[in-house]
């Protein structure tokens, strides 16, 4: 009983203070229109959800799901007011796919009550505000439940502020996450584009006002990375290339005179079947596979890739095939080479022959997952040796675009290294 008088005159107050609601800032454009779910899309309905009541939007206790925007995003900066009340538990999902859960698929910004006792033993990242499991969020500023909290959240590239009642508590540079356990659960954070949600956990209650979004995205420049990547192509010419010469056990048996002797062949066939072509790497469906100059360990890369009807390709990580590329119902993305591990993708998210599709490969220790154009395809699966079956991935290798007789093309071409602690 007391706690529905709790919940009742909290309720009231939210009523009683949609009165000083305000008008979206310029730039701005308000994401609820304080009547109806517009421009939402409910998943995982809990209770009833969410609803529009008197120019509040409200999670009612024992209600929850997951409320998406109908847009995606990728830059942006996003205002709102949010009430708790005793025992909250919601978040803001960033860059989300509408499938999995938000703080593992993408990222979520935690919304808590943090003086619940309930929660008195999280990790110091499950705190209102915090990149839930990933960053920690500045404790102190969040308000009784029951009152109003003004939030904004900037999302700029790799990063993201968070600001609660004018006090900032998280400025981070998500580049510079290495823990192997966040790679490990939540690597979702490395999605540069997604939906953006109020994620409702049932019990207690939960509204929201006020909520306006000045949307930064841009179109990309060819050939130029994000902020904390490397170029590996420049878009001119096959600078940072090589041709390929064997294996990595064979070439590791070769004296340092022979393999500079087979080097030289193989960057002479190589020129000859690899041009660019308007900005992108061009391959005419001879020669032999394109590797980069020097060999790279944990890294994130991104690359763009087309290939025409059956057209057949694949990336090496590490010197070791491949993360297939292909014109395959199967789809492309999977370890194809893979014996005791998954090789095939979890789904097929190709576009047709003949247009553009990218790659988000992360390669950590003897791990891998891969994001063909924003959906996840393989699942931080161990890459086995293809060339040495009874030993693990080598630590450090070159990368290289597969020849497979086929026509192909590449382009926006990055890397960033990681070192993880």
């Amino acid at each position: 009983m007391i706690r529905r008088v709790i919940l009742a005159a909290c309720l009231a107050a939210i009523l009683m203070s949609t009165a000083c609601a305000a008008e979206p800032e310029p730039g701005f454009v308000s994401l609820f229109d304080g009547k109806t779910l517009k421009g939402w899309q409910l998943s995982g309905k809990h209770g009833e959800g969410y609803v529009a009541r008197d120019g509040v939007l409200l999670c009612p206790a024992g209600s929850g799901g997951n409320l998406f925007t109908i847009r995606q995003y990728s830059d942006f900066v996003l205002r709102f007011d949010v009430l708790l009340t005793k025992g909250a538990n919601n978040g803001v999902g960033i860059r989300t796919p509408i499938e999995g859960t938000s703080s593992y698929t993408a990222m979520e910004i935690q919304l808590l009550d943090d003086g619940d006792a309930q929660y008195a033993n999280l990790h110091p990242a499950q705190y209102c505000g915090s990149v839930y499991k990933t960053v920690a969020a500045k404790r102190g500023s969040l308000k009784k439940p029951g009152e109003w909290n003004a939030m904004e959240i900037s999302a700029i590239g790799r990063h993201m502020k968070v600001t609660m009642n004018g006090k900032v508590i998280v400025n981070a540079d998500l580049n510079k996450v290495m823990s192997p356990e966040v790679f490990a659960e939540h690597r979702g954070f490395l999605r540069d584009r997604g939906y953006i949600g109020f994620l409702g956990h049932p019990p207690a209650e939960v509204a929201f006002r006020n909520i306006r979004i000045k949307d930064l995205s841009r179109p990309e420049k060819e050939n130029t990375p994000p902020r904390g990547f490397k170029a590996l192509f420049n878009g001119k010419d096959l600078k940072g290339w090589k041709g390929l010469v064997s294996s990595p056990p064979e070439r590791a048996k070769m004296s340092a005179d022979a393999l500079a002797a087979e080097q030289k062949k193989a960057d002479e066939q190589m020129r000859a079947h690899w041009k660019v072509v308007d900005g992108a790497l061009e391959y005419d469906g001879g020669g032999n596979s394109l590797c980069t100059a020097r060999d790279y360990a944990d890294f994130e890369m991104l690359v763009d890739w087309k290939i025409d009807a059956g057209g057949d390709s694949g990336i090496y990580l590490r010197g070791s095939p491949q993360v297939q590329i292909w014109d395959d119902p199967v789809g492309s993305g999977g370890l194809y080479n893979n014996q005791k591990n998954p090789s095939k993708p979890i789904e097929n998210a190709d576009n047709k022959p003949g247009q553009w599709n990218r790659f988000r490969i992360l390669m950590l220790g003897e791990k891998v997952s891969v994001w063909l154009n924003g959906k996840l395809v393989v699942d931080h699966v161990t890459m086995e040796n293809y060339w040495e079956r009874d030993k693990p991935i080598y630590p450090s290798e070159q990368i290289e675009l597969q020849h497979h007789n086929s026509k192909l093309w590449f382009k926006n071409i990055y890397i960033r290294e990681i070192v993880q602690k």
